[in-house]
């Protein structure tokens, strides 16, 4: 059921950082096989440990996420049965979620008599609204795929055998584009959402600007002039 388990996070975390660093990595699907995503914290493990272990954990649990939601290239979640508690939150680090028909989403942790502890009571809310996020963290219930997808938790729904391809084939439509816009692109928005409107734009005005320091900008622009929009080859640099 890939469990959450402080082991697991640490490969999330290693696997983050891999797809950051590696340039051949122009696009990541997260993907928990046929059956499952995630159906959340390894509970077991999590029973056993005390106030002052979650104190020396928590921050690292957060942060495995973070990385996750930091990968500087687009990221695609690809939802298969159950994404629950910590599958869901990880679901959320993504920039887009492709479920299938059968899925299960939600933030059970209030049934345990906690909170969603890896970023779902700060990114449900910025993807779905306050009050949607409320009813799911408040009454721990799951959504069914329609009702993800009519409230804005998933993006597209298909059927469960087509998945991961899904997944995979909107990624692959970033894998030749230009790598540092793409980049600037997901910095602007997820770093804007942060701050107020001025900072925001700020944000943009330096992305946008540091563009022009791209061979792809060149490469873009030129092709655009000489033969329409959508025909550049870029080169990533």
């Amino acid at each position: 059921m890939n469990a959450l388990s402080v082991q697991l996070q640490e490969e999330l975390r290693a696997a983050a950082a891999e797809a950051t660093e590696r340039a051949d990595v122009r696009a990541v699907v997260i993907y928990g096989g046929e059956k499952v995503f995630a159906a959340g914290a390894d509970i077991k493990e999590m029973e056993a440990m005390t106030y002052t272990d979650m104190v020396d954990r928590g921050a690292a649990l957060q942060s495995a996420f973070t990385a996750v939601a930091r990968i500087p290239k687009p990221v695609i979640a690809a939802i298969t049965g159950y994404a629950l508690g910590g599958g869901c939150e990880l679901a959320l680090c993504a920039d887009f979620r492709v479920c299938g028909e059968n899925a299960k989403l939600g933030q059970p942790e209030i049934l345990l008599g906690v909170i969603p502890g890896a970023g779902g009571s700060q990114r449900l809310p910025r993807l779905i609204g306050p009050a949607k996020a409320k009813d799911l963290i408040y009454s721990g219930r799951f959504v069914d795929a329609q009702e993800a997808a009519a409230i804005g938790l998933v993006d597209r729904v298909v059927a469960p055998g087509e998945v991961y391809e899904a997944a995979l084939a909107w990624a692959a439509q970033f894998a030749n584009g230009p790598a540092y816009a793409l980049r600037a692109a997901k910095e602007a928005i997820d770093r804007g959402l942060e701050t107020d409107l001025d900072s925001g734009l700020e944000i943009e005005r330096m992305q946008f600007t540091g563009l022009f320091a791209t061979e792809d900008r060149a490469i873009g622009m030129k092709s655009f002039v000489e033969s329409g929009p959508g025909k550049a080859k870029f080169v990533a640099r």
